[in-house]
């Protein structure tokens, strides 16, 4: 609990400099179980709450807007009855951490940058937060947390960039890149996201939910919508994972195993807005991330979003 405290108090400051300013508030939340009723493995939960601001700096050309959150990630390996370490084809892991970032929002391109502080290990909770889940709703037991990964410190830094290549009415393509560097994760990425509307124009970038760049000081713009499909394909670099390699610096985890320097993942969902409303569901699919777990393969799973513009 001191613990979880600690990283609420981090935020405090940046929720006092919130006040009185254009808001969004919402939930994330991740599941295997909302894409198929059978699959429960890797990266098997995730909750994240945000808050993100308008900051008085922004102009008509550029759009400043500050996200911070807490979350939690939950990792299992593919089978619950892993109580024996040779059955676990992926370590089990959580993450808790507090975020706060920054996002740049042009007509045409987006640069964000974010920072994390948090925990892998048994101090993140993520024991309690799943078997909790497990016995609310009737699910069978897990076994094998006591295999999961040691406790590792989380001092986290990642930026992003996102430009629209080419735009119609109706659709679009924009190209996407991010890297990142810390004490859990390390790694980068690079793709393309294109989208088809479904329900009028699509919307620049700067004032559209794509990359969370909806909010205004102006309340006559929430009256407006967007809905649309989007498809976005992406290669990833892995250079460290400590939820599948254990710490950088003083590995005691009993189960560990290499991750693969490169995947493939793909995403692809719905986003609608309308009335200070705003929500996404997406389909999410990884190719396998470790290298040395015969049994091990890639996994997909769900994204619900859910979020309210504040006055």
């Amino acid at each position: 609990m001191k613990r979880t405290l600690f990283l609420y108090s981090l935020l405090v400051p940046l929720l006092l400099a919130a006040q009185r300013r254009p808001a969004e508030a919402g939930v994330v939340s991740d599941n295997d179980l909302y894409v198929s009723t059978v699959s429960d493995k890797y990266y098997t939960a995730g909750f994240e709450f945000f808050y993100r601001f308008l900051n008085k700096a922004s102009t008509d050309e550029v759009k400043k807007i500050t996200d911070i959150r807490v979350g939690q990630y939950i990792f299992n390996p593919r089978t619950r009855q892993a109580a024996d370490p040779a059955r676990i084809d992926r370590p089990f892991a959580g993450y808790l951490f507090a975020e706060a970032g920054k996002g740049y929002f042009r007509e045409r391109s987006v640069w964000k940058w974010y920072g994390q502080l948090g925990v892998v290990g048994p101090n993140a909770f993520a024991e309690q937060t799943q078997k909790g889940i497990h016995f609310l709703f009737g699910y069978k037991r897990v076994y094998g947390w006591e295999h999961q990964i040691r406790n590792v410190w989380a001092a986290q830094l990642g930026g992003s960039y996102a430009r629209t290549l080419s735009a119609g009415p109706r659709f679009d393509v924009n190209f996407q890149a991010e890297a990142y560097a810390g004490t859990v994760l390390s790694g980068a990425r690079v793709g393309f996201l294109s989208r088809i509307s479904l329900w009028g124009d699509l919307k620049t970038l700067s004032a559209s939910n794509l990359y969370d760049g909806a909010l205004s000081a102006d309340p006559a713009v929430y009256s407006d919508h967007e809905l649309y499909f989007y498809i976005s394909p992406n290669v990833k670099y892995q250079g460290h994972d400590a939820t599948i390699e254990g710490s950088l610096f003083d590995n005691d985890s009993p189960v560990v195993f290499d991750v693969k320097p490169f995947l493939f993942s793909g995403e692809a969902g719905f986003k609608y807005r309308k009335n200070r409303w705003s929500f996404t569901y997406a389909f999410l699919y990884h190719t396998k991330e470790v290298r040395n777990s015969p049994n091990n393969m890639g996994h997909y799973y769900g994204s619900i979003v859910v979020s309210k513009f504040l006055d």
